[in-house]
């Protein structure tokens, strides 16, 4: 009993010292770093829907300033090591008639500011997504080199007005075709792709970085973990129902965003 009484004040001392490195209280910190464990799971397990619901829980949780830049780069991490543990399946094809669409998408949102009424954004993309995921299939011009340098250049700017723009880029990959690890890597190397115009796009806004780097980087790490473990998953599940769970993840996520835009449009 001596013994673990003792032991309290150097545990209190320990965690007030790991407190100063984060600019959240530890059990906020704790909970954030198993959600991004959680939500790199889905994402690997069935291609789509940890971005969103990792941004959706980080906006109880931390203040709105930091939410898109911090929920960017943990993203870039978890995406970069399901594109690097996945990176034989990416299609080089798409993906390289995708990248100057980004980069034209993060100059457009470096220097643009764009107000739409509140609301017009969601229900939009969410319209889209459902189209794609039920509609007919889109038109092979639209799939084309121009039309995917076109899709990588709005949804780069739309990703750095909402925060996810993941539901947009993954309807347009699925529309492509292809097997469970090829739409997985081929995602995950597009999403790559704009989140680093996220550091680019806030660095030169004045955002503070370093201020949040050790939270970053232990989110990181646990959604590497969380990757590993969701692949396991895809590895096992056939293509055939790996594109129902797609199917449905987008169209949940769809209706989400379609009932917070007509909510801020009536509210409005």
């Amino acid at each position: 009993m001596p013994a673990n009484s003792a032991d309290i004040p150097y545990l209190a001392s320990l965690l007030d010292g790991l407190a100063q490195y984060f600019p959240l209280s530890l059990p906020i910190v704790f909970a954030l770093i198993l959600l991004a464990a959680a939500t790199s799971a889905l994402s690997a397990a069935v291609g789509v829907g940890g971005g969103t619901l990792l941004i959706m829980i980080m906006a109880q949780l931390m203040p709105a300033a930091a939410l898109i830049p911090v929920h960017g780069m943990v993203q870039l991490g978890s995406n970069g090591g399901r594109m690097a543990m996945t990176w034989r399946h990416i299609d080089m094809r798409r993906l390289l008639a995708f990248l100057p669409g980004v980069a034209l998408g993060a100059l457009v949102a470096a220097w643009v500011l764009i107000r739409l009424p509140e609301g017009v954004l969601e229900l939009s993309i969410a319209l889209f997504v459902l189209f794609t995921c039920w509609g007919p299939p889109l038109p092979k011009r639209a799939l084309s080199r121009t039309g995917t340098l076109i899709a990588g250049a709005i949804t780069t700017f739309l990703s750095s007005l909402i925060g996810a723009s993941g539901p947009l880029v993954a309807s347009f990959i699925k529309q492509g075709g292809g097997e469970r690890h090829t739409k997985v890597a081929t995602f995950a190397a597009c999403m790559v792709a704009q989140h680093l115009t996220k550091a680019f796009i806030f660095g030169m806004a004045g955002f503070l970085f370093h201020e949040w780097l050790p939270l970053i980087v232990l989110m990181i790490g646990a959604g590497l973990i969380g990757t590993r473990l969701g692949l396991r998953f895809l590895d096992r599940v056939s293509n055939r129902h790996f594109d129902g769970l797609f199917k449905w993840a987008l169209s949940l996520l769809a209706l989400r965003l379609a009932w917070l835009g007509s909510v801020s449009l009536i509210s409005h």
